[in-house]
């Protein structure tokens, strides 16, 4: 009983609230902090069973982490998950099922296990779906050859029954399968710098938002905006780009007057509804031949590699759902040539391919084509991305500008990944100064590989949580003694060394997922061998970075 007011606090702050906001009224909260208050009130009730539709959909980072913590670590009961978090599914679930075009699908394992699992499936399916392309140009060809002569009846009677089979038995391949093979045009230069940002602060009244903040974005930068809900990332975005002023007398922006920018925001009312599909992304993009106007083929083939089907290219604008309209609107970006791109929660609406096919673009705009291994090869363009999804922003942004909602700022050189690492030395050694337990922070891991179709439910990924290994290892904190084969390795040359292999994991997992290296079982087994060993050298990497870095 005594812990009730302790679990309450931990939960509201976990979730997202201020000590100010205790005393409010319900009535007075938001949409946003009413879903996060019933959540709240949900996991403290601890029932039997949980049953939990998109519950990240309101909570900026920190509330995802206290999340996964909660459900992974204290709640004993049983879980029904509905999400596109794919670091919530890879850290809480073990069991997943998949509704595939009407059909369930069952996987053990974590997200991870999941992925190496379906594209076997996939993989099976498209072999499936070749063998009855066969079948069904022998019958037409026997149909055409004898529909006029003495076997005309036969020849009819077997037209009709393939038709049936088209009708009835005709599997459809997956449109996700395999790498994007999308060409993007030449966004126009920019010179040195799409804009440079020294010491500038922004508030409204008593409310700052950030305080002398210097940034500057480069050709090829991929920049994440993260912090609280309500912390001011968009207002940061509209300062920088010249749509709000900065504070006066507080510093100043230079851009580059040859910035092109496409922006993507929540609300998409601006476009006609009526338009069909691929006539709307042929009136906004460039054409990669030169031309003023792009050709329907050009059209169709960028909403293919978006994963819109020919039925669904055909649907008017406002036939579509709120994620396919929002996937239309980001191809259309992406192509357009812009050489600066500003998305705003780009993955709200969409589903995990949707995501996971945006991802893959993103790579091929910004200034490193992961596609491209062993150097660079993007066009040059710059992107600002503000967004909640880890495993986005771990994917594509190379330099972080964290927002912590009372006006401070920081800018990071790293990945998503590093940062969580950096952070958590960083309270595992203020926590070792005030001689206070360290608070808790989510096993900081790499988001697992795209998976080869020989990878198995429980080896999809060294370090995964599956069934048989139900916690992951994590990263072993700074306050251990023990020394490993890294311990007389200076700090930089480990933070090198770590860099090093996260570059030669994105190289490994763009071999996996690609198809005809995937059904090679030899060289999949020898990456994903490589792969393991890279594992076990970055862990131990790591554990010497928070030893010395303490």
């Amino acid at each position: 009983g005594y812990a009730v007011d302790h679990k309450i606090d931990a939960a509201l702050h976990g979730l997202g609230f201020t000590d100010n906001d205790f005393d409010l009224p319900v009535t007075a909260l938001s949409g946003g902090q009413k879903a996060r208050l019933g959540l709240a009130r949900l996991l403290l009730s601890s029932p039997d069973l949980l049953l939990l539709d998109e519950p990240t959909n309101h909570l900026d980072i920190v509330g995802r982490r206290w999340l996964e913590d909660f459900l992974a670590d204290e709640f004993s009961g049983s879980v029904v998950l509905i999400s596109h978090d794919r670091w919530l599914l890879d850290r809480v679930v073990n069991r997943i099922i998949e509704i595939d075009r009407g059909v369930l699908h069952e996987y053990p394992g974590n997200y991870a296990a999941f992925r190496a699992q379906r594209v076997e499936r996939m993989l099976a399916v498209e072999r499936q779906h070749g063998k009855q392309q066969d079948k069904i140009r022998q019958e037409q060809a026997f149909i055409d050859r004898y529909k006029a002569g003495q076997r005309a009846k036969q020849a009819r009677g077997r037209e009709t029954r393939l038709e049936r089979f088209k009708e009835g038995s005709l599997v459809e391949k997956h449109a996700e399968l395999g790498v994007m093979n999308l060409d993007l045009p030449e966004p126009p230069p920019m010179g040195d710098f799409a804009f440079v940002a020294d010491n500038i602060s922004k508030s409204f009244g008593d409310r700052i938002c950030f305080k002398n903040l210097s940034l500057s974005a480069r050709p090829g930068d991929r920049i994440g905006i993260i912090g609280p809900n309500g912390a001011g990332k968009t207002t940061l975005v509209r300062t920088l780009l010249g749509d709000l002023e900065p504070d006066p007398g507080s510093g100043e922006i230079k851009r580059s007057p040859r910035l092109s920018m496409g922006w993507f925001r929540q609300s998409h009312d601006h476009i006609d509804k009526k338009q069909v599909a691929w006539e709307f992304l042929q009136s906004t993009i460039r054409s990669l031949e030169g031309s003023p106007r792009a050709s329907e083929q050009e059209a169709r083939n960028l909403a293919g590699a978006f994963l819109f089907t020919g039925e669904e290219q055909d649907k008017a604008v406002g036939d579509l759902s709120g994620g396919e309209r929002g996937r239309l609107v980001l191809a259309s970006l992406i192509a357009s040539a812009k050489n600066m791109l500003i998305l705003d929660e780009p993955t709200n609406h969409l589903d995990i391919p949707s995501a996971e096919r945006l991802e893959e673009a993103l790579q091929k705009f910004g200034g490193v084509d992961k596609t491209r291994v062993g150097g660079r090869g993007g066009l040059g363009g710059v992107l600002l991305l503000i967004s909640h999804d880890r495993a986005l922003l771990d994917d594509v942004c190379e330099k972080l500008v964290i927002l912590d909602g009372d006006g401070n700022t920081r800018v990071f050189e790293g990945t998503y990944r590093e940062w969580e690492l950096k952070e958590k030395a960083e309270r595992a050694a203020a926590a070792a100064r005030s001689k206070k337990p360290a608070a808790k922070v989510s096993p900081v891991k790499p988001f697992p590989p795209k998976p080869s179709p020989t990878n198995s439910a429980n080896s999809a990924v060294a370090g995964s949580r599956t069934p048989n290994n139900p916690r992951a290892t994590a990263v072993t904190p700074n306050t251990a003694k023990t020394k490993n084969r890294f311990s007389n390795l200076p700090l930089e040359k480990l933070e090198s060394r770590i860099a090093d292999i996260g570059r030669e994991f994105a190289r490994i997992d763009i071999d996996l997922s690609n198809p005809r290296i995937a059904s090679d079982a030899t060289k999949t087994k020898k990456l994903l061998a490589t792969r393991g060993e890279l594992q076990k050298e970055q862990s131990e990497l790591e554990e010497e970075w928070l030893r010395k870095s303490g």
